[in-house]
């Protein structure tokens, strides 16, 4: 076989790609994943029962932040390292600047309060189920997050699995607000980063074997 001819029969029948099609995926990956999470919360936690008068305050808002800003970021960066030869450092890094701006504050927090009264911001009421409770959560956006990935072209799998665990913990991190009774920031700076930790480290484990092309 001639090679003109062995191009001719390679470019028969390629459709061009859809513009925004890996941003569709990952959107549908998260809609799905965090109707899975809400569904999974309510079923086995439940709402907080005054979660109502509490969304009125504006320290609920800033709990729903911190998560909320992770998924994006990392929904972002998730989509960059879906497609060969797009820079992702930049999204990559910008990970870090929640988690340091909730560390911060979570100091601060700290710095202020009288030293009798830290332990209890930092440990709460509930951070012995805290962790486990996120990573249960984190479940299904975790399955739709991998399963968009494997359709895409992700050339680092190991770090594109880690944004991916991350992605799927911030999203149940952001449903776990709905049922956490915790309102200090020290207790957010540790106990849901531990939460997000065991997802994160399990996708780059699994980019590898499972985002591989």
């Amino acid at each position: 076989m001639k090679t003109d001819e062995l191009i001719t029969m390679l470019a028969t029948g390629v459709a061009p790609v859809q513009r925004h099609s890996v941003g569709r995926r990952l959107g549908l990956a998260f809609a799905v994943g965090l109707a899975g999470a809400l569904a999974l919360m309510a079923l086995v936690f439940g709402p907080r029962p005054d979660l109502a008068s509490v969304a009125a305050t504006p320290v609920f808002w800033l709990k729903l932040a911190f998560p909320f800003s992770l998924v994006l970021i990392t929904l972002w960066a998730s989509s960059r390292l879906a497609r060969p030869g797009v820079p992702a450092t930049r999204a990559v890094a910008l990970i870090a600047v929640p988690v340091i701006v909730v560390r911060g504050a979570a100091l601060v927090a700290l710095l202020l309060a009288p030293a009798t009264a830290r332990s209890e911001l930092i440990f709460g009421h509930t951070w012995r189920s805290c962790v486990f409770n996120i990573q249960l959560l984190a479940i299904p956006t975790f399955v739709t997050a991998f399963a968009a990935l494997r359709d895409l072209a992700p050339t680092r799998p190991r770090l594109a699995g880690a944004v991916a665990g991350l992605f799927a913990s911030a999203t149940g991190t952001l449903v776990y607000c709905l049922h956490c009774p915790e309102m200090a920031t020290p207790f957010w700076a540790v106990w849901y980063l531990l939460g997000m930790a065991a997802p994160t480290l399990i996708g780059a484990a699994l980019g590898p074997r499972l985002l591989r092309w």
